[in-house]
């Protein structure tokens, strides 16, 4: 097994949802070994990049396959790419050890649907395991404090960067 400090980044695309009164979607997870308490469990829609695929093009069909949301409007995306380690104690059983993190594209869309739209429970029109087991609106400035520990900086980023879209 490779040295941890020799682990690859998985890339990956995020994407803040921002509905018609600024709030921000979050997901519940439905677990991981990365989680250690009932209070960091929540999350924006995040997951990888196919190889050879186009980032916006992920970056949509990841918020399909986790909240059957295809209602959207872009509205910016971070210009770097921003990184996270997973903590030692987790890296060999997340990603079956492939990776010692996350490398990221972060778009921000706004939402244009019905909350109907949304579909956690059976997303992706039912073809996709769900990965999240509930969700809620929230105001951006939240989103740092409800996220496991060592994704905060990301998450500070992302608000910082789409801060200026909440518009409620």
């Amino acid at each position: 097994m490779a040295r941890y400090e020799d682990l690859p980044y998985r890339t990956c695309v995020g994407m803040m949802l921002i509905n018609a009164a600024g709030l921000v979607f979050i997901g519940r997870r439905a677990g991981g070994i990365e989680h250690v308490d009932e209070t960091h469990v929540w999350q924006m829609p995040q997951g990888g990049v196919d190889p050879g695929e186009d980032t916006w093009e992920a970056a949509k069909r990841e918020l399909y396959e986790e909240t059957s949301v295809r209602s959207v409007e872009k509205l910016g995306e971070v210009p770097d790419w921003l990184i996270y380690d997973i903590p030692r104690t987790v890296a060999g059983r997340a990603w079956k050890g492939r990776y010692r993190g996350q490398r990221q594209k972060w778009y921000a869309v706004r939402f244009t649907g019905k909350d109907a739209e949304i579909n956690v429970a059976s997303p992706g029109g039912g073809g996709h395991k769900a990965e999240f087991v509930s969700w809620r609106w929230e105001p951006m400035k939240n989103l740092p404090t409800l996220i496991v520990p060592f994704k905060r900086p990301v998450y500070e980023r992302v608000v910082k960067e789409f801060s200026s879209l909440a518009g409620g």
